[in-house]
């Protein structure tokens, strides 16, 4: 009978769900979901000092937001809690001294100075340093009498003679002398555990059966693989996905920009389209798909499709899985989406919200702003001039495009023709024709009516499909801006004493 596979994400909530974070969360939810296993969320919060539950709150925000759910941990329980490391300190103390009781751990009771001055002899030689094993050496009777004294002291696994290997899913298999490995710390003198003792004990606790995260952890393996070992328990399989990397190939950071999943939650980026691109940052499905939903990821999901090269984060590609994504939405799931953000921008009215005419034309703006829109803010941007009274003209937009002889006149006579036309007839082809007839009668190129109607519309020289916009824009409001153009270009100076 196969075994279940269960997969677990433990972040710490010492800050915000990074990026990479989100994509190891993905990887073992991916796998855990294809196989029909286990995936567990553990808050590794033994650092008191730096851990806030706010900080958890958002981590546990962060891949709700995501879509990414678990079948035990925090909010869920299960049978092998508590999931939080901060309540089971006594786990970790009791296989500590089932460690020290066989022989695979000691009392180390070298202070940090001591250590320290021993450090930096070395280092004044030029010799590498490592633990001496000064108190494995110590007699019952020292040990004794050290800790009746209540000299601080901390728990060092002792490393066995002989090399550690292990099979990677992702690397193969790897293999390592013993003696390059330092007898770590396990308990330390405050009695807190250190990251090797509790993340194993926790996988053995959890029966976790594959450990999927960051290459960073390769070199802590061994010690983990050997920490197994000593607790006879065996090892999961382990899969060291590769790092992300910002576009100068180091190591994704703040100077890179926005790095958590909130942040980019903040910038209006759809979910589906964070995790699709997540996705293939490590990882291929084959055939050269990109566009995949979360049903195909999963279908789709092997480890050994995992590549061993480091992934780059590339912001034009996620931009443009964004806008791809925000197509595939309908317009009344965008309108649900943006309506925090129009209610911010005091853009939002109470009739959007119910089926009815107004609803409808929205619906029929975010249509045609949908193929401009990168992130969810790009409407509140493009569909400010259709939802405002009045538009305010950038000076590059003045510059660039009214700076026209005559121009005032020949927008009187395009406002009279668009106000003649029967409103029925307030189509984008009726605009067109009615506008290039205008520009022909006057001698003039179609462009400078474009252009400064353009202007007239949205205060800007950029717009979608400009007789699109103004048939939504209707009659009514169409007039009122082509008036109030004619007003502003009759205060400006005339354009032979500009010369």
């Amino acid at each position: 009978m196969s075994v279940i596979p269960r997969l677990r994400f433990a972040p710490s909530p010492t800050g915000l769900l990074h990026i990479g974070g989100a994509r190891t969360a993905l990887f073992n939810w991916l796998y855990a979901r294809r196989h029909g296993g286990v995936f567990v969320l553990r808050i590794e919060d033994t650092d008191t000092r730096r851990s806030s539950e706010d900080l958890v709150a958002g981590i546990l925000s962060g891949l709700r937001w995501l879509g990414i759910d678990w079948d035990e941990g925090p909010g869920v329980n299960g049978p092998h809690g508590p999931y939080f490391q901060s309540a089971r300190l006594e786990n970790y103390r009791v296989a500590v001294d089932q460690l020290v009781a066989s022989g695979h751990a000691y009392f180390c009771f070298c202070q940090p100075e001591e250590l320290k001055e021993r450090r930096e002899a070395a280092q004044a030689k030029h010799a590498g340093w490592m633990y001496d094993r000064a108190c494995l050496h110590r007699s019952d009777k020292a040990l004794a009498q050290l800790k009746s004294a209540g000299i601080p002291h901390a728990i060092r696994f002792k490393v066995p003679k002989g090399r550690t290997r292990f099979d990677d899913v992702v690397r193969g298999s790897i293999e390592v002398d013993n003696a390059t490995i330092d007898d770590f710390v396990i308990l330390r003198s405050d009695g807190r555990p250190t990251y090797h003792l509790s993340v194993v004990v926790d996988d053995v606790d959890m029966a976790i059966t594959h450990v999927v995260r960051g290459d960073d952890h390769t070199s802590n393996t061994p010690k983990h693989v050997l920490l197994y070992e000593a607790l006879n328990a065996p090892p999961p399989k382990f899969a060291h996905v590769p790092l992300i990397f910002g576009a100068d190939r180091k190591r994704l950071s703040k100077r890179h920009g926005a790095t958590s999943v909130a942040e980019f939650q903040h910038m209006g980026y759809l979910p589906d389209a964070l995790v699709n691109f997540l996705a293939l940052l490590g990882w291929s499905p084959g055939e050269d798909r990109e566009m995949l939903t979360r049903d195909a990821m999963v279908q789709a999901f092997t480890l050994e499709g995992v590549s061993g090269g480091n992934a780059v984060f590339d912001q034009k590609k996620l931009d443009w899985f964004n806008s791809r994504h925000i197509e595939l939405l309908q317009a009344d799931e965008i309108i649900d989406k943006i309506q925090p953000l129009l209610e911010e921008s005091r853009l939002w009215r109470e009739e959007y919200a119910s089926v009815g005419d107004s609803r409808t034309w929205l619906a029929s703006i975010i249509n045609l702003l949908k193929s401009r829109a990168t992130v969810l803010p790009d409407f509140i941007e493009y569909g400010r001039p259709f939802l405002v009274d009045e538009v305010t003209y950038e000076p590059e937009a003045v510059k660039k495009r009214l700076l026209v002889v005559g121009l005032a006149d020949h927008v009187a006579a395009l406002r009279e023709a668009y106000a003649a036309l029967e409103e029925d007839r307030f189509d984008s082809s009726s605009l067109e024709r009615v506008l290039r007839s205008i520009a022909d009668s006057r001698s003039i190129k179609a462009g400078v009516l474009i252009h400064a109607t353009r202007v007239a519309m949205t205060g800007t020289t950029v717009s979608p499909s400009l007789f699109e916009m103004v048939e939504l824009m209707g009659r009514a409001k169409t007039t009122s801006r082509l008036k109030a153009l004619e007003q502003f270009l009759a205060e400006q100076p005339p354009l032979d004493s500009l010369s």
